[in-house]
């Protein structure tokens, strides 16, 4: 096991430094920074020179990228055009966005393994059609649209909840949006882990635990469920980051100052330093998530073994 997560560790290097010189490259080669900057009233020539040597913008390309990959090694992720570091802006936004994630995963979990594991054992009847019909139906509706309904009725309408979260984020505020940004992820782990429950259930292994006698409720928490979530595992580890990333539409709806407004202002201001930063910790979320996937391949089913 330590060699195996040595050499993931290892496999993990030119991964990072493949995605982040890939998204380095995209945001610097799209648009110019300098013309962001400057708003809609073009910069003369020579603020504009001055400014890309302020930060750095007059050297090629691949020297910016040493230099701030050789940066963000000593925790230098660079300075946002407004003069605030953006490891400031990430120590404000990154929490907030890790409580929303954590809101999203936990109703994938409780709620997609729930109604996947009962309609899976009750394939064919009417609850499996009613589920699969109403996951369809989520699926089918964009994220946007279903955050401004739920925003409209019960922050509106209702008065449930506050239509805009506060600066502080709770998790009790968290809860609507955390649902808006996990409806899709829940539906797609309902259906997958109500798919792996039915393949699963006309097993030998699980005919040969009935056959023994053993109580119907450890038949599935014991054997039944622990093979069949392994997929299901797979899709939430992976779905972690793609949370976090994709944050930018909830967040917006709900004023939310996470990640993903972050990201939208950098993008929107052509704030090069801002989006690279961003997106390099989100990499590593993506690849970290990734390698606790696959150490949870062993506890969840014990034949599979690391060299």
């Amino acid at each position: 096991m330590g060699r195996y997560v040595v050499r993931r560790l290892l496999q993990m290097i030119p991964v990072f430094v493949g995605a982040t010189l890939l998204i380095f490259l995209m945001v610097n080669v799209m648009g110019d920074p300098i013309a962001g900057l400057c708003g809609e009233r073009a910069c003369d020539p020579a603020t504009a020179a001055q400014l890309k040597k302020e930060f750095g913008l007059d050297k090629p390309v691949w020297q910016q990228y040493l230099t701030y990959m050789g940066n963000v090694f000593t925790g230098d992720f660079g300075t946002a055009f407004n003069g605030q570091p953006v490891t400031e802006l990430m120590s404000t936004a990154f929490p907030v966005t890790i409580r929303l994630t954590i809101v999203a995963i936990v109703f994938e979990v409780v709620i997609g393994i729930t109604l996947g594991v009962l309609t899976g054992l009750r394939r064919g009847r009417p609850v499996d059609t009613g589920v699969l019909l109403a996951t369809l139906v989520v699926i089918s509706v964009p994220t946007f649209v279903t955050g401004l309904l739920l925003q409209l009725l019960l922050g509106v309408e209702w008065g449930w909840i506050k239509p805009s979260v506060s600066p502080d984020a709770t998790f009790g505020e968290l809860i609507v949006p955390g649902l808006v940004l996990a409806s899709v992820s829940l539906a797609y782990v309902t259906r997958l882990t109500r798919t792996s429950i039915a393949e699963n259930r006309r097993s030998d292994y699980v005919r040969t635990a009935i056959a023994k006698g053993l109580p119907r409720r450890r038949v599935i928490a014991r054997h039944l469920l622990r093979n069949s979530l392994i997929p299901v595992v797979t899709f939430i580890g992976t779905d972690i980051g793609a949370l976090m990333g994709g944050a930018i539409v909830t967040e917006r709806i709900f004023n939310i100052h996470g990640v993903g407004y972050q990201l939208y202002q950098g993008i929107l201001r052509q704030n090069t330093q801002t989006v690279v930063g961003f997106v390099t910790v989100l990499v590593l979320v993506f690849l970290v998530a990734n390698l606790l996937v696959d150490l949870l391949y062993a506890v969840l089913d014990p034949r599979i073994r690391y060299a």
